[in-house]
């Protein structure tokens, strides 16, 4: 793991909560209590980036889930995204999973194009998924053949 990135544990609640209402609309930001219980449940992990970025993911037998994927706006395009989920899946692997699954608004192009690069492909679609009514792209990516 880098200088940069520590695992999330329930001491981290606040800062997590902090970075993601920065992060997301009002509506759409989870809570400390959504933090808490995720980060209480066996299956799932967290990870923070000391400059403003988190993520958590969830497993299940050789599967997982990047269920949350934050960066602060002021520092977006940074490579924190790309540092936080390389990581991450790097500890999935060693955790033996398999494959990665996670959901994107279909509206935001910067994630998209990160997740690509990534190896990233499509393999489903969710209709009016998020708060803003936007459909979410389901993406997969297969560790075995990760870049």
């Amino acid at each position: 793991m880098t200088a940069l990135i520590k695992r999330a544990g329930r001491a981290d609640i606040d800062v997590l909560a902090a970075i993601h209402s920065t992060a997301f609309s009002h509506g759409d930001a989870w809570s400390r209590d959504v933090f808490n219980l995720q980060l209480a449940m066996p299956n799932v992990f967290g990870l923070i980036h000391q400059d403003g970025g988190l993520i958590v993911m969830r497993q299940a037998a050789d599967e997982a889930d990047v269920l949350t994927l934050a960066v602060v706006p002021a520092a977006r395009r940074s490579g924190i995204a790309n540092t936080l989920l390389r990581e991450a899946t790097d500890i999935a692997a060693g955790r033996g999973v398999q494959t990665v699954f996670l959901e994107v608004s279909t509206t935001n192009s910067a994630a998209r194009a990160l997740y690509t690069k990534l190896g990233f492909s499509r393999v489903g679609l969710r209709r009016l998924y998020y708060s803003d009514r936007s459909d979410a792209l389901v993406l997969r990516l297969d560790l075995k053949s990760t870049p």
